[in-house]
């Protein structure tokens, strides 16, 4: 590696300077990993604004340049993050969002990566399988460079609820949901652990319930999160901003980390040209490999179900 590469600042570009991108900027900013951060938004007042109040927390974080900029300012960046789009509304699905986001990313995707080729791009906008799908299609970079941050979130939901039903920390429960980030998403119950041990094994040697309605109802509520969230206070922003600065540490400190990334599937228990969340090992690359699970047959069948889902609404969009 030259000098001039290993003294290469470290620049993270944000598209869209909404709740999503403007904690994700905040979040990145007191975390240290980037020393550039460009802020991109159609309201460009918008943008400059929230970069200054961001730069005037640098004195107390960790300094880094924070500026609002433009498209061309995606050059150089190592990861271009998408946040951009509208928003989904008190009872509307994320599906609801389709197509007026896929014509926002047509305005959006082609310019990132006309100013960037080499760089990552990482799409958190609803509904994020069809998003990063279209965003590789209009992008025209490979699979592996452009994905969604998935099922990362309702991972986290899962995790903490069963978190508070077992009472440990959430960091020491291993569960994932995998599909659609969405109403067709799937629970990981066969494979979901504690210490190693699966739920049921863990419920018995430990002298505790685990009904089966408590599951569910567990379940429901990671699913359903985002709806009560939204009524209640408008949009969720912490947790996804929280979920994106994982994703964008794994790929600058090149860290292998396995997370339910949406990305591209083919030869997956027969599922087929979709983008759906997985368990995947992102590192500098961005998709390294998706993990192949042994799921339990309930849960192929779901899974397959969420593929139908998203692939008939790709397909309707005619990319």
């Amino acid at each position: 590696m030259a000098a001039d590469e290993y003294h290469r600042p470290t620049k993270v570009a944000v598209i869209g300077a909404g709740n999503v991108g403007a904690t994700f900027a905040y979040a990145l900013l007191q975390s240290g990993l980037a020393s550039e951060i460009v802020l991109i938004d159609a309201n460009h007042a918008r943008a400059e604004g929230e970069a200054m109040d961001l730069n005037h927390a640098a004195p107390l974080a960790r300094p880094a340049r924070v500026w609002a900029g433009d498209y061309p300012d995606v050059a150089g960046a190592a990861v271009t993050v998408v946040t951009a789009g509208s928003a989904q509304r008190p009872g509307e699905t994320r599906l609801d969002l389709t197509t007026r986001n896929v014509e926002i990313f047509k305005s959006i995707i082609p310019r990132v990566a006309e100013h960037n080729p080499s760089g990552i791009i990482l799409i958190a906008t609803n509904p994020v399988d069809i998003l990063s799908y279209a965003a590789w299609k209009l992008s025209g970079l490979p699979k592996e460079r452009v994905f969604g941050s998935g099922t990362v979130l309702d991972t986290a939901r899962f995790r903490y609820l069963l978190s508070q039903y077992f009472k440990v920390d959430p960091r020491s429960v291993h569960a994932y949901i995998i599909g659609e980030h969405g109403d067709s998403e799937v629970p990981v119950w066969s494979l979901a652990n504690i210490a190693g041990m699966r739920l049921p094994v863990y419920c018995a040697q430990n002298d505790m319930g685990c009904a089966e309605e408590d599951l569910e109802d567990i379940f429901r509520r990671t699913r359903d999160a985002a709806y009560h969230i939204i009524e209640r206070k408008g949009a969720t922003y912490y947790a996804i901003a929280s979920g994106l600065l994982r994703i964008v540490e794994a790929i600058l400190r090149d860290q292998s980390t396995v997370m339910s990334v949406s990305s591209y599937i083919q030869n997956y228990y027969d599922i087929e040209d979709v983008y759906l969340s997985l368990p995947t090992i992102i590192d500098a690359g961005g998709v390294e490999r998706i993990l192949r699970l042994e799921l339990a047959p309930e849960e192929i069948i779901g899974l397959r179900n969420s593929a139908n889902v998203l692939r008939q609404l790709i397909h309707d969009l005619k990319l």
